[in-house]
């Protein structure tokens, strides 16, 4: 299923139930949070190498795939409800995050880069 079709999909399941009154930006990111935080808390207090396992384990990835599918629901609606394209969206970011981010200057560190922070020479 594309993206389009998935947005279709949600766009279709929210006016069969009527809930479009209730699908405002506010209360879709409010929910989209809420979703994200429940992924959280799944994976909260596993070490990383647990974390990086997850889906070994059929109970547990079965819920952080449950989880994974409500934040993509919320987002998908969200971006529909706002007119966003999510591909679009994700592309500009992306390449926006690459100027930011060269390789030469990112390659191997975590630390945040910004025009008003330069990172140490």
């Amino acid at each position: 299923m594309s993206i389009a079709e998935l947005t279709e999909s949600v766009r279709a399941f929210a006016q069969e139930r009527d809930w479009e009154q209730f699908h405002t930006p506010k209360n879709l990111a409010m929910a989209l949070a809420g979703e994200v935080g429940e992924l959280l808390a799944e994976l909260q207090w596993l070490t990383p190498e647990q974390s990086a396992t997850v889906m070994a384990d059929a109970e547990l990835g079965a819920r952080v795939r449950a989880e994974i599918g409500d934040v993509t629901i919320y987002l998908v609606r969200l971006c529909d409800v706002l007119g966003i394209d999510p591909v679009h969206a994700a592309r500009e970011k992306l390449a926006d995050s690459a100027r930011r981010y060269t390789v030469e200057a990112a390659r191997g560190t975590a630390a945040k880069i910004s025009a008003d922070h330069p990172p140490a020479s």
